[in-house]
């Protein structure tokens, strides 16, 4: 009796606990349901004020968004800067590179208690690629810790060939130069595509290419092989090209130097380069390709130090012109992206502007969305103070600094929400698969084979046993920073015999090198010389009339070693100083393919 009588209370015990569970249970399916029927009032009601013309506006918007909530970018965009102080928008529209291996202090306080919109990855900080991914990380945490959790663009210049920031093992790729002597825009397309997959790899989502200055004056110290052509239809073509590719890997390109860098010897490092042309020669000429990128939508335009006199009058750089950059680019050519400047820290514009913090404002004032500095700003520095003073006191600068910022939001809304954006967060434990990038070595290799020119060959191809130009032996004389030139010539020419010279040569340098390779050089039947600069090319020229074989290997810009072609035996065009270039241009020496680049300039 006393055992049913327990095991009734426990039967009552646990239909108890079940009936509590029940009840729990309707009641959360009612709360659940209440829940839903409320979110589909909101979005019924929010449907119905859509169909009424009712838009939903920024200040609809709950004060704590952030650059993730779900809501149209637009709207996002504007709420966003509505609610972000003076000091917020200006460093939005910032971008600062840093001097060390890691970032300093002051950087990651700019990122983090400031709100710095972008930093730049420079050439001096970026042996070690697993290091820049983990600043690249440490930075946009810190940027992710702020209220509005607004990512940071992350950029640098890795053009190809020549121009190659983030060193370490990334590919070292022929250039432009090489992929307008090949001809093909498919060659373009997939340089910008590998050059950003190994980009994309470090967490780098913005990168400052493609050059689509023209080759127009050959005497350029500063563009050369970064230029694809002289041709404008045809740079414009492959810029295209270069710029879809990179796209289609998920970093954002820029077309630069907006309006064109070509048509000067001048470096706007050191001084504000002059092009005196009118204007009917800028836009029928140096805007070509620029018109035809805007065509194609991209993204950021970099505004280069660059005075155009004919142009504006008083010889502003376009970088600081609201003419060239609001004028023309916007309003006339209808350009809708980012404008970007190129380094303030350049002479180009300091030395106009008179002081940094002049630069900058008239920088902002003429348009620019994003500002560049290759150093931190303090934290008190003028370029900061009084352009932040000056939002308090002028509603006019104030608006232009607000219509950057919301660009610049609007901008990253639409990549960090789009479809392939690269991450915040590079996986650095899976950076050496991706670089070098091992699908593109072989295109590297077979790019830089279609991009060889036979400029002159009257000793062409050269067979390694050829009797008339082997019976003394070869010579192979080279910079000796061009360790593959040595490699790829011994692989092709094994007996052959090596000299080696400075790329940096001085004059004193240059004739004690010269007066050495005219007396080795008589004991050998040919010489194989590497010219890169007018130092190299006059070393060359002292092998002229003296009796031996010479087959110019040209690297870089090509000009220097066009005037060797009246006296040397053969001639050919490489453009880099790539180990692909190498490979190919010696590949085609010895007959291996049939060499079939066109050359890129009017001669």
């Amino acid at each position: 009796m006393q055992k049913n009588h327990q095991h009734g209370q426990q039967n009552c015990f646990f239909l108890g606990r079940c009936v509590s569970l029940l009840v729990l249970l309707v009641v959360s399916i009612l709360l659940f349901s209440c829940k839903k029927g409320q979110q589909a009032l909101t979005s019924e009601a929010l449907s119905q004020a859509q169909s009424q013309a009712v838009p939903l506006t920024a200040e609809d918007l709950p004060q704590d968004i952030t650059f993730w909530s779900d809501y149209p970018s637009e709207i996002l965009a504007q709420a966003l800067v509505q609610r972000m102080s003076d000091s917020e928008l200006l460093a939005q529209i910032f971008m600062f590179g840093w001097a060390g291996q890691e970032p300093s202090a002051l950087l990651n306080q700019w990122v983090l208690d400031r709100g710095l919109g972008s930093v730049k990855v420079f050439g001096w900080n970026t042996d070690d690629i697993n290091l820049v991914a983990k600043s690249i990380t440490a930075l946009q945490e810190k940027a992710q810790s702020r209220p509005f959790q607004i990512p940071l663009y992350v950029a640098t210049d890795q053009e190809g060939g020549w121009i190659r920031h983030v060193k370490g093992e990334t590919s070292e790729t022929p250039g432009n130069l090489a992929i307008g002597a090949g001809g093909y825009p498919v060659d373009a397309w997939y340089s910008g595509f590998y050059i950003a997959r190994e980009l994309r790899a470090l967490g780098i989502n913005m990168n400052f290419a493609p050059t689509v200055d023209l080759y127009t004056n050959h005497d350029s110290s500063v563009i050369g092989p970064r230029s694809f052509s002289e041709n404008a239809l045809h740079t414009g073509v492959l810029g295209a090209a270069f710029s879809a590719g990179s796209l289609a890997a998920g970093v954002i390109p820029t077309a630069k130097h907006y309006p064109g860098h070509g048509d000067t010897g001048d470096d706007s490092h050191g001084r504000l380069p002059v092009i005196d042309i009118d204007r009917d020669t800028l836009m029928n000429r140096e805007l070509i390709p620029f018109k035809y990128l805007i065509e194609e939508k991209i993204p950021a335009v970099m505004s280069g130090h660059l005075s155009f006199p004919q142009i504006v009058e008083n010889g502003e750089p376009a970088s600081l012109s609201k003419t060239f950059l609001t004028g023309i680019l916007r309003e006339e050519l209808g350009y809708q992206g980012l404008i970007i400047t190129d380094d303030m820290m350049m002479n180009g514009a300091t030395t106009w502007a008179g002081t940094l913090s002049s630069a900058f404002r008239q920088a902002i004032e003429a348009g620019n969305d994003i500002i560049i500095s290759s150093t931190t700003a303090q934290l008190n520095e003028a370029l900061w103070t009084s352009n932040l003073n000056l939002m308090s006191t002028s509603a006019e600068f104030k608006a232009r600094v607000m219509d950057a910022a919301h660009r610049v939001i609007l901008s990253k809304l639409e990549y960090f929400k789009g479809e392939n954006p690269v991450p915040l967060y590079p996986k650095v434990e899976e950076i050496s698969q991706h670089i070098p990038d091992p699908e593109a070595q072989e295109f590297f290799l077979a790019q830089a084979c279609r991009s060889i020119t036979l400029y002159k060959g009257d000793l062409f191809p050269l067979s390694a046993d050829a009797p008339e130009a082997t019976s003394k032996g070869i010579l192979l004389a080279g910079q000796s920073q061009f360790p593959e030139f040595f490699q790829e010539g011994k692989r092709r020419y094994p007996e052959a015999d090596t000299m080696k010279f400075n790329y940096n040569m001085g004059p004193n340098e240059r004739a004690w090198m010269s007066n050495n390779l005219v007396s080795l050089a008589s004991k050998y039947s040919t010489v194989i010389i590497c010219v890169a600069d007018a130092a190299s090319a006059r070393v060359a020229e002292s092998l002229k009339n003296h009796g031996v074989s010479v087959v110019v290997i040209s690297v870089l810009a090509p000009v220097p070693a066009m005037d060797l072609a009246q006296w040397a035996d053969t001639v050919l065009m490489a453009y880099s100083y790539s180990p692909y270039s190498f490979n190919a241009v010696f590949g085609a020496l010895a007959g291996e393919f049939t060499v079939r680049g066109v050359f890129p300039l009017a001669e």
